[in-house]
């Protein structure tokens, strides 16, 4: 293994840290322990090189490191503290010494740990690992739940029973075959159902999907939607409580439906005309329940979707830590369950290209909506949707996360944030560009968003990116 003073020059010019690299100045000495806690780190985030001698902040410039000047001997104590071997190399560059940790990734289904704590890295921070992080590991390699079967020993027409078959047809465009042998081909060759000795057998994500009954499938039926209605902005009074019936497939328009009819309605003037709008637009509702389904951890027990109603808002929260930081659900997708999710693009209800939360932030803005406020809560994730709210109404934490998202939203769009595009966002005339520019303030002082040019002189006609770009 070796590494060029070219190569320090490649990982140096990277735009930022990234999970598989980091950058320590350590001039004169690094800490023992530390060293062991970064390297545990990145072993868990699958392994990566860490560097002493070079600035963590760009342009990141070699300063060189007298640090560890015997690296076998650190080698070794590497080892004996964590349990796996880290190569240490010395590189020569014209700016000074540079270290450089190889740290291996973990076995699969394995998570490393020191003294027993299980660490990853979360900014500029080491952090112990969740509990929802742990279980995805350690079940590595073992079978995928929504792929065992539900029910087994059926005949092809307890098949045709169970599963609404038209509706799998319909919501993928295609004619329904003439005769029961290609309905059940069909849904083999998509893997819903499998053919044994024993008879057919229907796969838990066939299930999950295409049910008639949610309640026919004992193992699954639990994982039905919840809809919770209350009388007003707490939990005190609940005036209607409603679980799903049908697949997350088949069900999902009515489930769509049933929401937007519960929802309370506003009296508003337009045009000198009054009428009656519903407290949120339905594309909002119709993503993030989309969102929840999919995405949500189905190996936890004693939990389900929830889609809860109150007078002004709509709280949606699924079980399972955010696999994606909250904050960073505009710009980054990661799916939880891969084939529920490509079958649920291919059935037109999400599109699986990161754009959902998108989609929910424009329609916020453009309604001039309250900015969501998107929450990581113990082995739950939490989507709260707010009723119309003027300016001068909302917190200081409301104007603050209305910024971060309009920020990350236009820098979605390649476009950046500016005082005039943040006053549009909050429908506010040119005179109240000085409460605007305390918005932005806040939010560059939450470390939230930052200059996209900080030479400019003039603070008007700055633009803003978000504290990631």
């Amino acid at each position: 293994m070796s590494t060029s003073p070219e190569q320090i020059d490649i990982w140096r010019s990277a735009a930022t840290e990234t999970q598989n690299l980091e950058f320590k100045e350590a001039k004169a000495q690094f800490d023992n322990r530390k060293l062991y806690k970064y390297c545990v780190a990145l072993a868990n985030e699958g392994g990566g090189n860490l560097l002493l001698g070079i600035g963590d902040k760009p342009p990141r410039p070699v300063v060189g490191t007298a640090a560890f000047n015997n690296p076998v001997a650190m080698s070794e104590k590497l080892f004996e503290a964590v349990g796996f071997r880290v190569d240490i190399e010395e590189v020569a560059h014209p700016d000074g010494r540079v270290l450089v940790f190889h740290v291996p990734p973990r076995p699969r289904g394995t998570a490393y740990h020191l003294d027993g704590a299980y660490l990853m890295r979360s900014g500029e921070s080491l952090v112990p690992m969740s509990e929802d992080q742990l279980r995805r590991i350690f079940a590595e390699g073992a079978p995928d739940w929504l792929e065992q079967p539900s029910k087994e020993k059926l005949t092809a027409q307890d098949v045709v029973a169970l599963l609404d078959t038209q509706s799998f047809f319909d919501l993928l465009d295609l004619p329904y075959p003439a005769d029961r042998a290609g309905v059940l081909s069909r849904l083999a060759q998509e893997r819903l159902i499998d053919e044994t000795a024993r008879g057919y057998s229907i796969r838990r994500l066939g299930a999950i999907l295409l049910a008639k009954r949610l309640d026919d499938f004992p193992d699954i039926s639990r994982k039905a939607p919840r809809v919770v209605v209350y009388s007003g902005v707490s939990k005190v009074e609940t005036r209607l409580d409603q679980p799903g019936e049908k697949g997350y497939a088949v069900g999902f328009q009515g489930l769509i439906e049933f929401v937007m009819g519960q929802l309370p309605q506003n009296e508003v003037i337009e045009n000198a005309l009054r009428k009656e709008v519903r407290l949120l637009p339905e594309i909002t509702i119709r993503e993030l329940v989309a969102n929840a389904l999919i995405h949500q951890d189905f190996t936890l027990t004693g939990m389900s979707v929830m889609i809860e109603i109150y007078a002004d808002r709509v709280e949606i929260s699924s079980p399972g830590e955010p696999l994606v930081p909250v904050e960073r659900f505009i710009d980054g997708y990661q799916s939880r369950n891969e084939r529920l999710a490509d079958l649920m693009r291919r059935f037109a209800i999400c599109e699986e290209k990161s754009s959902g939360i998108d989609k929910v932030i424009q329609a916020v803005e453009t309604y001039q909506l309250p900015a969501p406020d998107f929450r990581s809560a113990f082995r739950r994730t939490e989507a709260i949707l707010y009723g119309s709210k003027p300016f001068e109404e909302m917190d200081r934490d409301a104007r603050v996360r209305a910024c971060y998202q309009h920020c990350a939203l236009q820098y979605v769009l390649r476009m950046q944030m500016t005082n005039q595009s943040l006053r549009k966002r909050f429908q506010l005339p040119e005179r109240k560009a000085a409460n605007v520019s305390q918005v932005i303030s806040g939010a560059v002082s939450a470390e939230l968003i930052k200059l996209a040019e900080p030479e400019k002189p003039s603070t008007r006609y700055r633009s803003y990116v978000p504290i990631w770009a």
